[in-house]
Parts: structure tokens; C-alpha cells; sequence
């Protein structure tokens, strides 16, 4: 995939970095799970749509709590991994763009788009959210994001991303709350947002697979850049840290539910 307005049309594979992802990418605290279930999102006795699931996170760590869940990601690697790590759970995932799903009216209680609302085209995502949703639904966009202008580590490790790929965009994050697109606003209002910071435990080991699994470095850069990226960064890890550290991000969402 590229797009014009991300790494400055450099294009990036998450099926590059699928294993990476499937063991590293799970790190969100049970606080942002919390967000779901305090607003009766993945709960029992509701259906539950995941758009871009990746390797299942979400629906993995929300099948506990009873909901009937679907995951779906336009990686047919990051589904295959989101089945392995999903044995014995029942979860349906399917290999599909968030742009060519198709099932039944009003079939979900709720849609969560998580990481990812920014790789999608809202002209289409808004006619999709509309049809697959019931009347009462609600759609949940969330984002997780580490602080680099707050945490030494981040910052360092960002540093060494834009060394070996000086395209990526993703750094420099801020506090902020998702953002919605206006084609959603057409059909959706917006009824809640929050925001608070959290600090995630990582060993240097984690970490490096964390930034592997990272849309500016495993998902875009040869394998042999990539190597070269990861020994330098382990490296800084090493010197700065003493093997187990917490990095400062912060936690946003907004719940939107359909205009009557």
C-alpha cells in the first residue's frame, strides 16, 4: 500500500512483518479494553466487527467477555496469523478490505476501528459503517501512540527509524483524539471522546520487536536495512537502558453512533 499524505508515498507491507507483529504488537493495558466493555462494546450478547484486526488483537482480547466477533484486515498473512493465535477461540476473520466487506443489513451491534482509520477511504467506510451496523450500533475508533517529545527512549528509537527510513510520518506523535472523518459525520455523531496517558512495560527485546513490527521499519525497509536498523537500535537500548523500561503513551477514542 502508499498514499500520498503517509510516508510521502513510500509503500509498506504489514504481511512483510506479520510474525513480528503476532508477537509483539499485543501490548495494549487492560484500561483500553475497559473502554470498550463501560460502553457495552464487544459485551455478551452483542456482535462485535473489527476493521483492519491485523493479527486479532482486539477480537482475541475481547472474546472473554462473551461477544460474537468478526475480524477482517486486507493482509491474508496478518489473518493467517490472527487464526493461529485465535485456536480455540471462536473468531471468523476473513481477508478482506475494510472497502469490499459484505454481510448482511444491520448485522453488528458495533464496529471498532482500531490503528488504522487513516488507511481507509471514508466515501466508501461511511456507506459500509451505515449498512452493517443496527440502528442503535456504535462505531469505535481508538489510537494508542507512544510520546517521543516525553520519553527519552521513544524519542531515541524514532530518531534511528528516520535514520533509515527518513520518509515514515508516524513520528512525532501528540495527545490528541482520533480523528473522525467529516464523510462519517454525514451519517454518525459523535457522542464521546476521551484521552489519558498510560505507561507500557517493555525488555529491550519487546521493544525492538515492537518497533519491528512498525509501519516505517519492518513493513517498509529490505531485509537487509532492516537488520541494520535492528542491531543500532538494540544497541541504544542497551546503553540507555537497564533491560526493562516503561515507555509514556497515551490512549484515545471517539464512540459514534447513527443520526436518527
Amino acid at each position: 500500500m502508499k498514499f500520498d499524505n503517509i510516508d510521502n508515498n513510500k509503500s509498506f507491507d504489514f504481511s512483510k512483518t506479520s510474525g513480528d507483529y503476532a508477537l509483539y504488537r499485543d501490548v495494549y493495558p487492560q484500561e483500553f479494553y475497559d473502554i470498550f466493555i463501560n460502553n457495552g462494546i464487544g459485551v455478551k450478547g452483542t456482535t462485535l466487527l473489527d476493521i483492519g484486526t491485523g493479527t486479532g488483537v482486539i477480537p482475541r482480547n475481547l472474546y472473554p467477555y462473551g461477544a460474537k466477533i468478526v475480524g477482517t484486515d486486507i493482509s491474508e498473512s496478518q489473518i493467517e496469523e490472527a487464526k493461529k493465535l485465535s485456536s480455540g477461540m471462536k473468531i471468523d476473520y476473513y481477508a478482506k478490505s475494510a472497502e469490499s466487506l459484505y454481510f448482511k443489513p444491520k448485522a453488528f451491534d458495533s464496529i471498532s476501528i482500531c490503528q488504522c482509520i487513516w488507511y481507509l477511504d471514508p466515501s466508501i467506510l461511511v456507506k459500509t459503517l451505515d449498512d452493517l451496523l443496527k440502528d442503535d450500533g456504535k462505531v469505535i475508533i481508538t489510537y494508542m501512540a507512544w510520546l517521543p517529545f516525553e520519553d527519552e527512549i521513544a524519542r531515541k528509537s524514532e530518531e534511528i527509524i528516520l535514520k533509515y527510513n527518513p520518509s515514515w510520518t508516524g513520528c512525532n506523535a501528540l495527545r490528541k483524539t482520533p480523528d473522525v472523518p467529516n464523510e462519517l459525520l454525514s451519517k454518525f455523531n459523535i457522542v464521546k471522546t476521551d484521552i489519558f496517558d498510560y505507561d507500557i512495560p517493555f525488555t529491550i527485546d519487546s521493544w525492538a520487536g515492537r518497533i519491528r513490527a512498525c509501519r516505517g521499519t519492518g513493513a517498509a525497509l529490505d531485509p537487509e536495512t532492516l537488520e541494520e536498523f535492528n542491531n543500532e537500535h538494540i544497541k541504544m537500548l542497551k546503553e540507555n537502558t537497564n533491560g526493562n523500561f516503561k515507555i509514556k503513551h497515551f490512549i484515545s477514542y471517539a464512540i459514534l453512533e447513527k443520526k436518527h
